[in-house]
């Protein structure tokens, strides 16, 4: 398939490289000319100076972007430029409200949307193996299921436009409170003067054992966080999650206290460490 790939951040640019591995005549994008003739460099493929000319006849395009606003400037340049019926699939963490307004434009246009944010990290996104919770058409999806498939393990249609925002949404809330009970049970073995691989050993075999503890319990009690998603992107996420939250009467205590927990760790100066960091705070 024609695809453009529009943002080629520490996501972006390797899962636009499995676009390439798997045979699809990638072109791609970047704010920063330099990642996308580095991506070429390394993947073949082609850019242009201008996200039309990179864009144009594209079938698919995906997005891997920052924001909201990042979304609707991106959508709204590329509108007129790709094939007819082609497919926006949006992989950007962004508010529901966005996804359904960019649906709505590119209907108007002749075009598909799916919103199709993605956990898994650097790490997913390198091997090809993240998760995609998708909002959007069915059978639009059907079609795209086969590109997004060179950098996903599971694709999951959540339900109409948005709906893959709200699952994100919900995924992030999850992480927060495991993040910050793995962190205080790191920070209570510290004070308690036990030896945290055997308390690793021991309960990481039971109900206790999650994604988080087997790849961050070791690194947070050597205090390195400087790998996986930034607390800068996670706050964005779970800012969109509190938002949405207020909108529809939901209560989420706990979430609202970890996000203030990682203003916290901002305050010391680690905006690009990992979400893991919640543990340096209690020191």
């Amino acid at each position: 398939m024609k695809v453009a790939f529009v943002g080629l951040g520490v996501m972006g640019f390797p899962m636009a490289g499995h676009l390439a591995g798997a045979g699809h005549e990638v072109s791609v994008f970047n704010r920063s000319p330099a990642k996308a003739e580095r991506w070429v460099a390394t993947h073949g493929g082609r850019t242009a100076a201008t996200l039309n000319e990179v864009v144009h006849g594209a079938e698919l395009v995906a997005l891997c972007v920052g924001n909201d606003d990042d979304v609707r400037a991106v959508v709204g340049d590329i509108l007129d430029s790709m094939a007819l019926n082609g497919i926006i699939v949006d992989h950007t963490t962004t508010s529901a409200t966005v996804a359904r307004e960019m649906a709505d434009m590119a209907e108007a246009a002749g075009l598909w949307f799916l919103d199709a944010p993605v956990s898994g990290g650097q790490a997913g996104a390198e091997k090809g193996q993240l998760t995609v919770m998708v909002g959007g058409d069915e059978a639009a999806l059907a079609r795209a299921e086969p590109v997004i498939g060179a950098y996903a393990k599971a694709i999951k249609r959540i339900g109409g436009s948005g709906h893959g925002q709200l699952a994100k949404m919900a995924n992030q809330i999850a992480i927060a409170g495991v993040v910050q009970g793995l962190a205080e049970a790191v920070h209570f073995c510290a004070k308690a003067g036990v030896d945290p691989q055997a308390v690793f050993d021991a309960i990481s075999k039971g109900a206790a054992q999650s994604w988080q503890m087997d790849n961050r319990w070791a690194t947070m009690v050597r205090g390195k966080f400087d790998f996986g998603f930034a607390v800068d992107w996670m706050r964005k996420d779970l800012g969109l999650v509190l938002d949405e939250a207020a909108a529809k009467g939901a209560r989420l205590e706990m979430t609202r206290l970890v996000d203030g927990y990682y203003a916290e760790v901002q305050a010391m100066g680690g905006n690009r460490w990992d979400t893991s960091s919640l543990v340096a705070r209690l020191k």
